[in-house]
């Protein structure tokens, strides 16, 4: 859920190494994107950047265990259990899936920024910290999450979840119920509530939201 990983400072004296480590792995630099709520509070980017592929670290004829269409199993599971729309997990992955989301690229990623969102669902600590509280995955590290898709998509569920049950009951404005969770998703669980009250996103939640809408199709297809 997250804020992006943009402008996160480098620690250490190696940090020109990492930078070009990063660069070999083929991160996206820097400048991702930001959101309005506090850290901890969204769990996605608000704006699409190109997507890094990390085929170089595998064999050609290898399918990517991060890329979202591979995870439907994981969507359909954790989305009946948090009691959310499957479509809706899986289009927020492809919307998370601006960047690398192996274990090395994103461990160096958090290298650079230590406030950077970890797992397929791109979330932060303190978003993640709230959501597994009395939860099956309340021992499991916010840490956890860059090397464990299927965890990654049971803390995205759970929070869509959280998101939902947070919504007003009586709400203005066009938006669907989907529609919101993923702007909560993106911006933050106060910015989603002002969404359900009538106020109009902005051109960065619009532009999530434009995402969303493009990668649905394709959610569909996957969970199919």
């Amino acid at each position: 859920m997250g804020h992006g990983d943009g402008g996160g400072r480098v620690l250490g004296s190696h940090a020109g190494g990492i930078r070009r480590r990063l660069a070999l792995l083929l991160v996206v630099p820097a400048l991702l994107t930001g959101c309005s709520d506090p850290p901890g509070g969204t769990a996605g980017a608000a704006v699409a950047v190109p997507s890094a592929s990390s085929s170089a670290t595998k064999p050609a004829d290898s399918p990517d265990p991060n890329e979202p269409g591979t995870l439907h199993a994981s969507v359909r599971k954790h989305a009946k259990a948090a009691g959310v729309d499957p479509v809706l997990v899986m289009a927020i992955l492809f919307n998370e899936s601006y960047k690398p989301h192996d274990a090395a690229a994103q461990q160096l990623w958090l290298a650079l920024n230590p406030n950077a969102s970890l797992g397929v669902a791109n979330m932060h600590r303190a978003a993640y910290d709230d959501t597994k509280r009395g939860r099956d995955f309340a021992k499991r590290a916010w840490e956890d999450l860059a090397e464990d898709p299927d965890l990654a998509i049971e803390a995205e569920a759970w929070y869509l979840h959280d998101l939902a049950r947070s919504l007003p009951t009586h709400r203005a404005g066009s938006l669907t119920l989907d529609e919101l969770l993923a702007l909560g998703y993106n911006t933050g669980p106060s910015n989603m509530r002002a969404f359900a009250r009538g106020v109009q996103p902005g051109p960065m939640a619009q532009t999530y939201l434009d995402q969303l809408h493009d990668n649905w199709a394709k959610s569909t297809a996957a969970l199919a």
